[in-house]
């Protein structure tokens, strides 16, 4: 393994400062400006002399980019990418001032410790120490830090993908977050390492009907309409398709824990899995869930239209066949608007890039085991599989078991342990070198 100990000492003190940065986004271009986060990331490299290229997408919609060449001219590049915004946190809510990068009780607070700040300081201090000792990677690596995740990338990895394909010239794969961290099995330390994601599509139903008084009788109420729409959707039962990681996860924890792989003991292995089945249950099937409704504007007023906002997930392979039965259960009068879409993604878990995942695990944990498994969230390598990159997810973190690692994510009182970021810049480091 090569010697990181320089970006294990400084990347608990960059976390902190990209956590103070406040980046908030609500969508639909409504974000505090990730510029000022690209353009400290750009001073960092720029003090071991490596160069960067900050676009914007719109005003402060900032993303950036940069390439260190391999020893390999003719190896395939591999992309190490994360993103600099983070969701809403309401400060009245945390016990701690979500963006003051606070240590207590030996982890890191903030909004962004976990999603994903831990791991842009990792890849970020990872990337200083190798240019600052001078050590060339096996083959090209292109770092990018991207506007704009937490609502789909249309102002981030979206719009440097189609805009900017060169920046990504000769890359195969990609690595990103929710990856790489550990879950206790019955005392065992296994490291979960992602090879698929779920598709998505947020849908806006628009039910039409006819404005009134609401003292009349109206039989043409979208509010009516909409809300038995919503209510056919929400409750509609999707069946069970598991899908190739799900699957070889669960085979694993079977053969680690003695209970077999049926239809019946499904359940008993989730279970295994402790918090972290709230990341693998909902890959088990497609999703259809109701989040937020909009209509009319007063009591005695029937509205001549009315909109619900649905999530969709949907497993590989399967997108088209959701959309059309989500169209048969709004029935007419509804329309649908896709509001934001993205791919569902497969990649192999027997490929070099996945063995050396393992491999500078087991360096650092060598009692480690690891299993792949399907994300039910997204990442921006939804965008960069537009260029026909293969994306996994690959941040890694070992944890304790009394962390509820999962609630973390968009959770108030996000949180990392100090000594889970210096462990994953030492296997990060050391797999960017070799990877």
């Amino acid at each position: 393994m090569f010697d990181f100990s320089t970006a294990e000492a400084e990347v608990t003190s960059l976390c902190q400062q990209l956590i103070r940065i406040d980046t908030q986004n609500w969508g639909g271009n409504k974000a505090n400006p990730e510029r000022p986060a690209a353009e400290l990331i750009e001073s960092w490299f720029a003090e071991v002399g490596l160069d960067s290229t900050i676009v914007e997408s719109a005003p402060g919609r900032a993303s950036l980019v940069t390439r260190i060449p391999g020893a390999d001219a003719t190896a395939p590049a591999l992309v190490v990418h994360g993103h600099t915004d983070v969701v809403p946190a309401a400060a009245e809510d945390w016990s701690v001032d979500p963006f003051a990068g606070t240590i207590k009780d030996g982890l890191l607070w903030g909004r962004g410790a976990v999603d994903m700040k831990d791991m842009d300081a990792m890849i970020i201090a990872s990337v200083r120490d190798m240019v600052r000792q001078g050590l060339t990677p096996r083959r090209d690596i292109i770092v990018a830090f991207f506007a704009d995740e937490e609502a789909g990338g249309e102002y981030g990895a979206r719009y440097v993908v189609r805009n900017h394909p060169e920046f990504f010239r000769g890359a195969t794969e990609a690595v990103s977050e929710v990856g790489g961290y550990s879950v206790d099995i019955r005392g065992q330390r296994v490291y979960l390492i992602q090879t698929a994601e779920k598709g998505l599509a947020w849908l806006n139903l628009i039910a039409h009907g006819s404005a009134g008084h609401g003292s009349q009788r109206n039989d043409d109420n979208p509010v009516t309409r909409l809300a038995a729409a919503i209510a056919r959707i929400g409750e509609h039962e999707w069946p069970q398709e598991i899908p190739i990681a799900t699957r070889q996860l669960l085979e694993g924890v079977s053969e680690m824990t003695g209970i077999p792989f049926t239809a019946e003991t499904i359940g008993e292995l989730l279970a295994e899995l402790g918090s972290v089945e709230k990341f693998v249950a909902p890959t088990l099937q497609n999703t259809s869930n109701p989040t937020y409704l909009d209509a009319g504007y007063k009591h005695n007023v029937i509205p001549g239209t009315a909109t619900g906002y649905v999530d969709c997930r949907t497993l590989p392979g399967q997108h088209e066949d959701v959309m059309l039965t989500i169209k048969e259960l709004a029935g007419e009068g509804i329309d649908i608007e896709v509001n934001e879409e993205g791919p569902a993604l497969e990649a192999p878990f027997e490929v070099p890039l996945v063995a050396q995942m393992q491999a500078s695990l087991r360096s650092a944990d060598p009692e480690a085991a690891i299993l792949p498994y399907t994300l039910s969230g997204g990442t921006d390598n939804k965008s960069l599989s537009e260029l026909g990159i293969a994306g996994y997810g690959f941040a890694p973190l070992r944890l304790t078991g009394d962390l509820d690692f999962p609630a973390m994510f968009h959770g108030v009182d996000e949180r990392v342990p100090v000594d889970a970021l210096t462990f994953g810049t030492r296997v990060l480091g050391d797999f960017l070198m070799k990877a």
